[in-house]
This record gives structure tokens, sequence and C-alpha cells, in this order.
């Protein structure tokens, strides 16, 4: 179901990923994806599972979250793995008929693939998890501040970054309240060729962009009754400071990443 699916949606916590600065999660939330894409074998893969899996652990968010982040996505992993599979010709034979060669190398570099993209899900979908949209908003603005010096929009850009990711769960559960009151009144949307399922989402997609629409100018009308001018003159509630769990957090990172250069290394 579509009430099934995370993406950016926040779980409250005392975790000390929770507590962690959130200009900083974001920062080793990409040091987390060059780690991923200098991983060269299975084995170097295997130290960023680890590291995932901890993270888990001690954000103490539920490791079926891990599931519901990936299962957005799972169609792509498929064909992914199928591309990898049936196009990459090199290794020992497994199988082979025809224009349909399956090799070992082809296996392995479908597996490689799966378990990266993985891992890019579920490790980035904790940035979310454990980050509030209004610490994400200042994170985003801090960390692009310098280009204020160039007349860049700072808070505006963060602003609409942060509501458009507060917006996905609210879009889903919207999309969902939906469908359940169209099959309610007899709409038919899951049996059928793909061109007859396509056509019975039309009636979804109406009402859809009308309650989008309807929740912006809502928003819209809040921020201005609030007095919401942009970022000129507005101060925090809250500083962002680091602290020594910062510290404690990149080196916990730098560890994994020393791991996965080593084992390229000796690889």
């Amino acid at each position: 179901m579509l009430k099934d699916i995370t993406i950016g949606q926040y779980f409250p916590g005392k975790s000390p990923v929770h507590r962690l600065d959130a200009r900083l999660k974001i920062l080793l939330t990409i040091a987390y994806i060059v780690m991923l894409f200098m991983a060269d074998d299975i084995k170097g893969l295997g130290v960023c599972i680890c590291f995932t899996f901890m993270i888990y652990i001690i954000s103490r968010i539920p490791l079926k979250m891990m599931w519901k982040s990936v299962k957005p996505i799972l169609v792509i992993i498929i064909i992914t793995a199928l591309l990898n599979l049936f196009f990459v010709h090199t290794g020992t034979p497994y199988f082979e008929w025809k224009f349909i060669k399956i090799t070992d190398k082809g296996v392995q570099t479908a597996v490689f693939m799966v378990v990266r993209i993985l891992c890019l899900i579920t490790g980035t979908s904790l940035l979310t998890y454990t980050t509030s949209p209004i610490d994400l908003t200042d994170a985003i603005e801090r960390l692009l501040s310098p280009l204020k010096k160039i007349k860049v929009p700072v808070h505006e850009f963060a602003m609409m970054m942060t509501i458009a990711l507060r917006f996905i769960p609210t879009l889903i559960e919207e999309t969902d309240k939906i469908m359940c009151a169209q099959k309610a009144r007899g709409a038919d949307m899951e049996t059928g060729s793909i061109f007859k399922k396509a056509k019975a989402l039309i009636p979804v997609l109406i009402p859809l962009f009308v309650s989008s629409f309807r929740h912006a100018d809502e928003l819209a009308l809040a921020m201005e009754c609030r007095c919401y001018h942009g970022g000129d003159g507005r101060t925090k509630m809250k500083q962002l400071k680091l602290k020594l769990l910062d510290l404690w957090g990149t080196l916990f990172l730098i560890v994994f990443f020393a791991g996965v250069i080593v084992i390229n290394k000796l690889g």
C-alpha cells in the first residue's frame, strides 16, 4: 500500500544519531555516498553494509524501515539486476541459449549493483528519518550561506526543498485515500492490461492535483498570516552548534571509510 512508503518522513527520537548536528548529518550522508561508490568489490560493500546496519541500530529506527525505504524503487532495482545479468558477457558462462548468456561476471555485477543501490537508499533515508524538517531547513541554509554573497536566495531555496520533501508523505497519504474512495465506488485499478490500469488512474490524478493545489494554498495562507517574508532579518530559535558527539560521529564514519580504502588497496 502507498501508506507504507516512508520517503521524507521523520521519526522523533533521542538517539545519538538524532542528536547529531543537522549540518554534519548532511555532510556525512554525502561522505557515505562517496564511500559506497569507492567500494570496488563486494568486500568493500560489506563494510558499507555493516556501517548501515550499525547506524540503524544506533538510531533505534526499526530495521523494517529499511524494506519500506526500498519498496518504492523495487522495480528499478529488479530492472538494474536483469540488465547487468544478461548484458555482461565476460567471464565463465553459466548458461547460454541463443542470444541469452549468463556468466559469473554478470551475476557478480548484478549482485554488486543491487547491493550498492540498497545501501544507497537505506543509508540516505536515515537523513530524513532522524532529522526534523525545521533542522533540515536550517542546516541547508547554513551550508549554502556562502552563496548569499552572489545574491542566491539561499533561505527560500532551502525552504522550498524542505517543504517539497515534507509534502511527499502527505501526497502519498492523500493518493491512498483517493484510491480507496474510488475503489469503494466500484473502480477497478488492479485487473486488466497495463493500459487499462493506467487509464484507471486518471480519476485519481485529477482530485490529487486539486488536493495538492489546496494544500499549497493553505500553506501559503498560513505563512502569510504569520508574516513570513523570506529570510531577511529572521533569527533562529535553535542555534546549530557542533558538540563532542558530532566529533565521535565523524570518527565513526572515518573508520569505515578507511576500511573501504584499505580493502580497495589490498584487492
